[in-house]
């Protein structure tokens, strides 16, 4: 039975905010991946399409979301469900870090707005 302890835990930083990797096939998930994203106040993310669905998870917090040209304020126990080819950007415009929980399969690339094809290794 795979166990990722909290301290196994792989963290991963870019556009701002902190990715902590639990599960992905490195460590033992066939089809899913799922991590903890740590978003600073202010910090606000690139927008980019994903090309899986994206389960996110508002755990701590207030976030802005757009995903494809419509804003909506989310908080803490909101789930925003992401399709395939949409595009989403994630902005914290509070003054205290939010804290999500996200899920995806595995396979998901991000396409940022400049062409540039994201693998992110935390969803991988």
């Amino acid at each position: 039975m795979p166990v990722v302890r909290s301290s196994q835990a792989v963290t991963h930083e870019i556009h701002g905010a902190r990715f902590v990797s639990y599960a992905t096939p490195r460590s033992g998930s066939k089809e899913l991946c799922a991590w903890r994203g740590e978003i600073p106040a202010g910090t606000r993310a690139p927008a980019h399409t994903v090309s899986r669905e994206e389960i996110f998870l508002l755990l701590v917090g207030e976030l802005l979301i757009t995903l494809d040209g419509r804003a909506e304020r989310i908080s803490a126990g909101d789930t925003v469900i992401i399709n395939p080819g949409a595009t989403l950007t994630v902005e914290n415009p509070t003054d205290h870090t939010a804290i999500s929980w996200v899920t995806t399969s595995v396979g998901l690339e991000a396409q940022l707005t400049d062409g540039t094809t994201l693998t992110p290794p935390w969803a991988n």
